[in-house]
C-alpha cells in the first residue's frame, strides 16, 4: 500500500524527523490559506501515487499568494500519468545547500533491511544506480540487532564532513529505521534530504510503502488508503481478491499463483512479447475472479491477446473454465482469448470451453507462443 508524501511526512514529524511546515489543500481557497499562513514562499505538491510528479509540472515554486493561486488551480484536476490530481501539498519552500538521498528497503535475496545513502540526492535512484552505481553507499541491518548508533554515523560519513551535519544526519537515519520497523514498511525513502544554508538537515519529501501483510497491525495506516490517487483497476483487482499490477505490454496474462505468473511474463519476454499486466487470480476457483480478471484486461485499450494459464491444484479448471464462458458471453471480448488448463478436473474443464470459441494450447510455452502470434507479434 502506498501512501500520500503529505501522510509520510505526518509519520516522520511524529518520529521526530524534521520537515518543513505545510498542510494538504483539496482547492485552490484551502492552498491559498495554508500559502497565507506560511507567510513564505512555498511549494505547491501534486499528491498522487506515481513518480515524474515534477517532471510532469505538478510541483512548483511560488515566491507569493497569486503564484500560489495560480499553481493550485493548474495543478489541481492535472492528470500525471493517467491519475487525476485531486490534492495538493503546500509546504514551505526551503534554501537548498546540497541534496542527499536516503532510503531503506527490504531485501529479499538477504531478507533483511537494506539503508542506502547517495549524495546524488534528488533525482531516481534507480538512474543514480545504473549509471554510477558507485555514489551509492549501503549498510545492510541485522535484525536481531537493530541499526546501532555508530553505523548511522558511519553511513552519515559517507556523505558529509562537517560533524554537525553527520550528527542530525545519523539522528534521522536511526529515526527512520524506527519508522521502516514501526509500521511494517517495504520501503521508506527521503528524497531529497537536504541540507540549508545554515546547515540544518531537512526531508522535503517523503515515501512510504506499507506492506499490506502488516495492515491488519495498522488500521490507523489502512485508513489513509486514498483509492482516488490509485490505478482505477488496481482498486477494482483488490476488492476482488485479485494481485493485479499494470504494465504497458500487449499481452493480458490471467494466471493462477504468483510464481507461475512470474514464469508466464518470462516466458512472453523470451519469445518476443511484452506482458500487459501481472495478474495472480490465487487459489480461488471462483469463476466470478475470472469474470472481473478478463473485465479488467480487456478495459486496457494496448491489449492485442489474452493469455490465461491455469494449473490446476487446489484451483479447479472446471470452475475457471466457467468464468471463461461467463466472461465471453457477458464481455464479448474482441480481442483473441488462448487458454491453458490442466491439473483438476481438467476433462471436465475442456467440455466447458466448447460452449465458446478460443484457441487452446497444452503446455506453457505453446500458449505463449501462441498468444504472441495472436497478437500479431510473431510470424508463426
Amino acid at each position: 500500500m502506498k501512501i500520500h508524501e503529505y501522510q509520510a511526512k505526518e509519520i516522520f514529524r511524529a518520529a521526530g524527523i524534521p520537515v518543513p511546515p505545510g498542510r494538504v489543500a483539496t482547492t485552490v481557497a484551502e492552498a491559498v490559506q495554508i500559502a497565507g499562513e506560511i507567510a513564505r514562499p512555498v511549494m505547491v505538491k501534486a499528491q498522487v501515487h506515481v513518480g515524474g510528479r515534477g517532471k510532469a509540472g505538478g510541483i512548483k515554486y511560488a515566491e507569493n499568494l497569486e503564484a500560489a493561486k495560480i499553481w493550485a488551480q493548474r495543478i489541481l484536476g492535472m492528470d500525471i500519468k493517467g491519475l487525476i490530481v485531486k490534492k495538493v501539498l503546500v509546504t514551505e519552500a526551503t534554501d537548498i545547500a546540497s541534496e542527499t538521498y536516503l532510503g531503506i528497503i527490504l531485501d529479499r535475496a538477504t531478507k533483511k533491511p537494506v539503508i542506502m545513502i547517495s549524495g546524488a540526492g534528488g533525482i531516481d535512484i534507480e538512474e543514480v544506480a545504473a549509471k554510477t552505481p558507485e555514489k551509492i553507499h549501503k549498510l545492510t541491518v541485522d535484525p536481531r540487532l537493530g541499526l546501532l548508533p555508530y553505523q548511522a554515523r558511519a553511513l552519515a560519513f559517507t556523505v558529509f564532513r562537517d560533524i554537525s551535519l553527520v550528527r542530525q544526519v545519523a539522528d534521522i537515519i536511526m529515526k527512520l529505521y524506527e519508522v521502516f520497523w514501526k509500521v511494517d514498511a517495504s520501503l521508506v525513502e527521503i528524497n531529497p534530504l537536504v541540507t540549508t544554508p545554515i546547515n540544518q538537515v531537512l526531508a522535503i519529501d517523503a515515501k512510504i510503502n506499507i506492506d499490506d501483510n502488516g495492515l491488519f497491525r495498522h488500521p490507523e495506516i489502512e485508513a489513509m488508503r486514498d483509492p482516488d490517487a490509485e490505478i482505477p483497476a488496481e482498486v477494482e483487482a483488490r476488492a476482488a481478491g485479485l494481485s493485479f499490477i499494470k504494465l504497458d505490454g500487449t499481452i493480458g496474462c490471467i494466471v493462477n499463483g504468483a510464481g507461475l505468473a512470474m514464469a508466464t511474463m518470462d516466458l512472453v519476454k523470451h519469445y518476443g512479447g511484452e506482458p500487459a499486466n501481472f495478474l495472480d487470480i490465487g487459489g480461488s476457483s471462483n469463476p466470478e475472479k475470472v469474470l472481473t480478471a478478463m473485465r479488467i484486461i480487456l478495459r486496457e485499450p494496448g491489449v492485442r491477446a489474452i493469455l490465461i494459464n491455469i494449473f490446476g491444484g487446489i484451483t479447479r479448471c472446471d470452475d475457471v473454465a466457467t468464468g471463461i464462458v461467463a466472461a465471453f458471453r457477458e464481455l464479448h471480448p474482441t480481442v483473441p482469448v488462448v487458454v491453458r488448463l490442466t491439473g483438476t478436473n481438467e476433462a471436465a474443464a475442456r467440455k466447458i470451453l466448447k460452449e465458446v470459441e478460443l484457441e487452446t494450447a497444452p503446455t506453457l510455452d505453446a500458449v505463449v507462443q501462441k498468444a504472441i502470434q495472436l497478437a500479431g507479434l510473431s510470424e508463426e
